[in-house]
């Protein structure tokens, strides 16, 4: 049974329930998104992402309470730092604000995206996690994020970016599956050849800002695209390939996803850079060093 919530949760626990330093990995995916699609006024997008990002994860909690009392009691809302109720509110509004400020920035055309979005989240939630259908959903989340930044302009230009959150997505989801009791062997080995193919999407995305310039500035992108994509590789592959060798051990199969989540900024620098946009590639690959070290202090208790 839940011991009693406290009458006001803490800012530290809420930030804990809605996961706020893996929030760094969201703003890259409709960054690259709108830059792809040469929407200027998709660079707020980023807002809208987060807030629907940090929504779903406050969801995920209060519709796992239950089985977190049982499987990982130290969360939030099992250890009663956070009530259920206040969790609930929280993942509303935080949902609802997302595809308000989607619809602020794109209007209909992104509110046709964002809607989807939303729901996807949702279900993937209360409905689909534990079946069939959740990577499918957990995929599809991903990739309409990135669809939200490119929904008012070319959007098919962005669609090799598209591709490749969706594939990085679903693949860490198979084997996020594995965290609590193992088994991961082949969700990782899956997990490991959609991550090498993530990687090959965002080579050959169109450089759509690289190739109007000069020809130094084509093979700039391109170099820097690929730069983008070894990091990513580096960052994931390591947790993955040590999850295929001991699939049975529950702290190297979350050590791995977790290395997954955060992967996401390297992805998402590669696809940025590879278009030309340089201030908000080097804002992601900051963001996600930042967070990867917020991550460290926090495992080591020099943070909370």
């Amino acid at each position: 049974m839940n011991r009693p919530a406290p009458a006001s949760a803490d800012l530290a626990d809420l930030a804990e329930l809605v996961r706020l330093p893996a929030v760094v990995s969201v703003p890259g995916d409709a960054w690259s998104g709108a830059t792809l699609a040469g929407w200027d006024r998709g660079r707020a997008m980023p807002i809208a992402s987060a807030l629907l990002y940090l929504g779903g994860m406050a969801l995920n909690d209060w519709a796992d309470r239950d089985l977190d009392a049982v499987e990982r009691p130290e969360r939030p809302i099992p250890s009663g730092r956070v009530a259920p109720d206040t969790a609930l509110s929280i993942a509303a509004g935080l949902l609802a604000g997302g595809v308000a400020v989607a619809g602020m920035v794109g209007r209909g055309r992104a509110l046709a995206v964002a809607l989807p979005l939303a729901g996807a989240v949702v279900a993937y939630d209360l409905v689909a996690k534990d079946t069939p259908a959740g990577p499918v959903l957990m995929a599809a989340c991903r990739g309409l994020d990135v669809a939200l930044g490119a929904s008012g302009g070319d959007r098919r230009a962005a669609l090799p970016a598209v591709a490749a959150a969706a594939t990085h997505a679903f693949g860490l989801t198979q084997l996020s599956r594995h965290e609590v009791h193992g088994g991961a062997g082949p969700s990782a080995r899956l997990a490991t050849g959609l991550a090498l193919a993530a990687a090959s999407l965002v080579q050959v995305h169109p450089w759509r800002a690289g190739s109007d310039g000069p020809a130094w500035h084509t093979v700039a992108t391109r170099v820097a695209a690929a730069v983008g994509a070894a990091e990513y590789l580096r960052r994931v592959l390591g947790g993955y390939t040590s999850a295929v060798r001991s699939p049975d051990d529950p702290e190297v199969v979350q050590a791995a996803v977790g290395g997954g989540v955060m992967a996401n900024s390297a992805l998402q620098t590669g696809l940025l850079a590879g278009a030309g946009a340089w201030i908000p590639a080097t804002a992601t690959a900051l963001a996600g060093r930042a967070a990867g070290l917020l991550r460290r202090l926090a495992r080591s208790g020099a943070v909370t």
